[in-house]
């Protein structure tokens, strides 16, 4: 079933998929749709127990986002990064925990413990790559956004995905404390030093490799629009083998990679990239919105339509309008960069990651997945009105 309707709905998609990018639709919430309407609450066509349903999530959602930061990585030249690492840092080292703390306080209001409540928050924490796709990618998004809020979205949403984990690390130990906080402390530091070390060197020597290729012309033209899903592919396997941060390490090697490869020897792997973020998504969301546990919302009750919106406003446009000025964004660019940094596969992420480290409460889950898809529902209707309303506003235009 999931095979069938990803592949019948991803040509249709993909036969108007200029017409999507003009429409307050996108990809991830039309796969969602589906999802629910085949799942048990509704036409009962597709079933998936808790059993399988973790693993796909998980795995599902780390190829995914290897995909997606490896495309957020070689998106821009790696030289006109420089411009951006004050404003990276500040969204990372800043809004980025304190997204998470927000989060967590949001939990907390449907009568979470703090301690799970600090793990919803940490893995609601990071924007999503895939999410931000949809509104920094495409020629809509060239022609009406500017190349430096592209830039700025497109190169945190990579960033984050991986340097989320020491806080769910973190969180996971406040809820998990048979861990052992240094145990903790130690895994994590090789996760993230690990990954960066497995990504430079991986990322290096492809990219020393296609220029060598290129110099030969001995690398075809079909093998090279694939190249870069290749390697994220093997990143991710290598970096999981010696036990690091996979999607960190896969995002810093795009990194090097696109240090080393100049843009007219990449072709058009870009095109490539964009349509793989915009329709690999479409089985994991499928997935997500047949396993939605819809009975334990519920049982939030109305606290969880206060949760919602709180993350939706809390968690991240705040602290970026507060950090406006720092972060070198007028009014209009930090409502902007505020408000699409929306929570989603990255967020599926690491809720499975918990689940898979030990944490059996069901609420971790629920909580997540509504906060997910809230972010799937809001941010599909709103990034094209969003993107239009920008274009509109900016002088000229």
């Amino acid at each position: 079933m999931v095979l069938a309707v990803t592949g019948l709905a991803g040509a249709v998609l993909a036969l108007v998929s200029r017409s999507i990018r003009r429409m307050p639709l996108s990809e991830p919430l039309i796969a969602l749709g589906l999802g629910v309407g085949l799942g048990p609450e509704l036409l009962g066509l597709l079933e998936i127990g808790p059993d399988l349903r973790d693993p796909l999530l998980l795995e599902g959602a780390r190829v995914l986002l290897a995909g997606s930061v490896m495309a957020a990585a070689l998106r821009f030249p790696v030289a006109g990064l420089a411009s951006l690492v004050r404003p990276l840092v500040l969204l990372l080292v800043v809004v980025m925990p304190l997204a998470a703390l927000a989060s967590g306080a949001a939990a907390l209001l449907l009568g979470l413990p703090l301690a799970l409540a600090l793990l919803v928050g940490a893995c609601l924490s990071p924007t999503d790559p895939v999410l931000a796709a949809s509104v920094v990618t495409g020629e809509p998004a060239e022609r009406d956004l500017p190349a430096r809020l592209r830039r700025v979205l497109t190169t945190e949403s990579g960033a984050n995905d991986g340097l989320a984990l020491p806080l769910v690390g973190v969180a996971l130990v406040a809820v998990l404390p048979a861990t052992g906080f240094v145990d903790a402390v130690v895994r994590l530091g090789w996760e993230v030093v690990g990954s960066v070390v497995v990504g430079v060197v991986l990322g290096g020597v492809a990219g020393w490799a296609v220029r060598g290729a290129v110099r030969r012309r001995s690398l075809a033209r079909g093998p090279e629009l694939v190249f870069t899903l290749l390697l994220a592919v093997g990143v991710l396997g290598v970096a999981r083998v010696a036990k690091t941060d996979g999607v960190l390490a896969v995002f810093v090697a795009g990194l090097a990679y696109n240090r080393l490869v100049d843009q007219d020897e990449r072709g058009s792997q870009d095109a490539i990239d964009e349509a793989v973020n915009r329709y690999a998504v479409i089985p994991l969301f499928l997935v997500l919105g047949a396993v939605l546990p819809w009975r334990e919302w519920v049982d939030f009750g109305p606290a969880a339509v206060l949760f919602v919106v709180v993350v939706l406003l809390v968690r991240r446009l705040p602290f970026v309008l507060a950090l406006a000025r720092p972060l070198g964004l007028g009014w209009r660019a930090a409502v902007f960069v505020g408000w699409f940094g929306p929570v989603g596969v990255s967020g599926l992420f690491y809720l499975a990651h918990s689940l898979h480290e030990g944490v059996d409460d069901p609420r971790l889950f629920a909580a997540g997945t509504l906060a997910i898809a809230a972010n799937v529902v809001v941010f599909g209707l709103t990034s094209t009105p969003g993107r239009n309303r920008y274009a509109r506003s900016r002088p000229g235009g």
